[in-house]
């Protein structure tokens, strides 16, 4: 049985899905852009089954969470991560697996690294650390061409509306439920607010010029990670998924699925619930 929370925290109330026995150890599985929780709709179930309780948000202004109301709101540092720990203290959770897939990634790590006491383990998908992808080379740095056009405000929520959403469907064409993430965005300000998570993390200069690394404590992960990645990305090399063991300093793993698009949970629920599951046993 699913159970769906109302939570203030961090000053939005968040809208939270949770499966599972409330007694069994806590999972919290993080999406990306455009999407909201019900990309784990596939997983969730596998998880519970095997004994894990599953907490799946609807990040800031993305499906039924509130939207922020500034640009800079949507920094990960003060706004993802805040998030998260404010709802598993709501949730009265005070240690859970961690995973996450496209932005979810980013948000992942840092929390991994900033909050080490708080997580068991790590479950990076499709999206290596930040160094690693910085440094991926200009093979990712032309994936991330979109990145770029995420950044023109306005003009680029028009491009995407266009012509019943023309663009996005074409790009996106391998989304699991494509038509039910444009209901979603085409509510007003929604498209806004998830493109905001770009617009205060992720700018083009960033990419070109990334900063020089901060300090070791803020960037380095010391809990068992494993990264994810699949044949079928078209965002993301795999060069910046195999170049994050350099930044975990505990036990590391990497699984590479075949025959799955960027959207591996819609694509390859069974195979990556495998791959999770097996993680969270090996470090209970």
């Amino acid at each position: 049985m699913e159970r769906i929370h109302r939570i203030k925290a961090n000053g939005l109330t968040h809208h939270v899905r949770d499966k599972g026995e409330e007694t069994a150890p806590a999972a919290i599985l993080l999406h990306g852009f455009p999407d909201s929780s019900a990309v784990w709709s596939k997983v969730t179930p596998l998880l519970a089954q095997a004994g894990f309780r599953i907490i799946a948000p609807d990040m800031r202004g993305f499906g039924e969470t509130d939207m922020a109301a500034r640009v800079s709101d949507y920094d990960i540092r003060t706004g993802a991560v805040e998030d998260v720990l404010g709802i598993m203290d709501a949730l009265n959770i005070s240690e859970a697996h961690l995973a996450g897939h496209d932005f979810g990634a980013p948000v992942a790590w840092m929390l991994a690294a900033q909050h080490k006491e708080r997580f068991r383990t790590l479950t990076a998908i499709s999206v290596g650390h930040i160094r690693a992808f910085l440094s991926a080379g200009w093979e990712q740095k032309h994936r991330s061409f979109y990145i770029l056009l995420h950044q023109l405000r306005g003009l680029c929520e028009m491009g995407y509306r266009a012509n019943d959403w023309a663009s996005l469907r074409k790009h996106w064409s391998a989304h699991g439920d494509i038509e039910e993430t444009i209901r979603l965005l085409s509510r007003p300000g929604r498209l806004t607010a998830g493109l905001n998570w770009y617009r205060s993390n992720a700018s083009i200069s960033r990419i070109v010029n990334p900063p020089k690394p901060g300090a070791e404590g803020e960037e380095l992960v010391r809990i068992p990670t494993l990264g994810v990645w699949s044949d079928g990305e078209k965002y993301l090399t795999e060069k910046q998924m195999i170049d994050s063991e350099r930044y975990v300093k505990a036990s590391w793993r990497y699984a590479r699925i075949n025959g799955a698009s960027h959207w591996i949970p819609y694509d390859a629920p069974q195979e990556l619930a495998s791959l999770m599951i097996e993680h969270w046993r090996a470090h209970p």
